[in-house]
């Protein structure tokens, strides 16, 4: 029997301007949790103007920085970096403005430690008990959220918006995202659509913040419009065939319908007017319907190829993180892993390595 393989967790906090609340975050984050040997946390200060960064640093947290606030995404592609360089086995996200609980990471986690699935989060909506208290209106867009990418995925979600989620390393590895406005609906189809086992965990979460304004959902329809962009792109760069099969699909059946109806009057009068000019659009319509469809066949090679580039990039990104992990444990004969030099308020504020023993 082989022996015990150590468990490293790393906890990533998302912060913008969370002076308020982000040392009440790191507070609460248990001392020890069962199944996880080392810990570490990670707070993204995204271009914040507060003092989020000097706070961090003070409760003991590890602090990487955007010279500018850029976004959930590229902060949570900025924390998934960090916590594959200090070589997590599982990832935890949450944000830090004291919404998500951290009491709860064990609870989260508990479906990749016991090996039922690579990626877990939590869901506000599933439990009627653990219903937060939110305006109604958000509610609904919510579930609209969900419904989407429940059908983009291929499976129901209750909650696709909640950013309080666990990745084993492997799933964290697989991801490849590009929006930089939020990550939380477009990972879901990511990791659904590469057969990453996933579960939904359900957590009681506050349904709003304790000090500000959420940077996200504040304007509930600039957030919807931003978010329903980045849904229609994940699903035409994952899902080419189907997206651009229905739009071919509905153009020749426009088409078909247009034709059709001239075919029918002219039977029964002997005459196309007044509908001479359906055929026309008919044919315009059928035409366009037979170029999408060949779009969707181009698409879905193009995606084929791109998938055989996934599976590569993401043996590469294994290789170089495992390689990275390895051989600073060679050089510093315990488990300090530096990070890259993100941009710092000052120079004396970055620290140069991450340390993955918890005193």
């Amino acid at each position: 029997m082989g022996g015990h393989h150590p468990v490293k967790l790393a906890i990533i906090i998302f912060a913008y301007n969370e002076e308020e609340s982000i040392a009440g975050v790191l507070d609460r984050i248990p001392a020890s949790i069962e199944g996880i040997d080392d810990a570490d946390v990670i707070v993204v200060d995204d271009g914040s103007t507060d003092r989020t960064r000097a706070v961090a640093l003070a409760r003991g947290a590890h602090v990487v920085s955007h010279v500018t606030n850029r976004g959930l995404g590229a902060a949570f592609a900025t924390g998934i970096d960090a916590a594959l360089r200090a070589g997590a086995n599982i990832i935890v996200s949450l944000d830090g403005d004291g919404q998500h609980p951290p009491e709860a990471i064990a609870v989260l986690i508990a479906p990749l430690l016991a090996g039922e699935a690579d990626f877990a989060t939590a869901t506000r909506f599933s439990d009627p008990r653990l219903l937060p208290r939110m305006p109604m209106l958000n509610r609904l867009g919510n579930w609209l959220v969900a419904l989407i990418t429940g059908l983009a995925c291929g499976r129901p979600f209750s909650d696709a918006s909640c950013g309080f989620r666990a990745y084993s390393r492997d799933a964290a590895l697989r991801i490849n995202l590009f929006g930089g406005h939020t990550y939380t609906q477009e990972s879901l189809v990511d990791l659904a659509r590469k057969g990453v086992a996933m579960t939904e965990v359900p957590i009681a979460i506050r349904g709003v913040r304790e000090h500000g304004k959420s940077r996200v959902a504040h304007n509930l329809l600039h957030y919807g419009l931003r978010a329903l962009t980045i849904m229609i792109r994940a699903v035409r760069d994952r899902l080419p065939f189907p997206f651009f099969g229905a739009i071919g699909t509905v153009l020749a059946l426009t088409g078909a319908a247009a034709e059709m109806t001239v075919l029918i009057h002219f039977i029964r009068t002997g005459q196309t007017s007044p509908y001479h000019s359906f055929t026309t659009l008919g044919a315009i319509f059928l035409i366009l319907g037979a170029v999408s469809f060949l779009v969707a066949l181009l698409a879905d090679m193009l995606s084929r190829m791109r998938e055989t580039q996934e599976t590569l990039l993401y043996l590469e990104k294994r290789r170089y993180y495992d390689e990275l992990v390895g051989g600073h444990v060679a050089a510093n004969g315990e488990r300090q892993v530096s990070v890259p030099p993100y941009q710092a308020a000052t120079e004396e504020e970055l620290s140069p390595v991450v340390s993955l023993r918890r005193g």
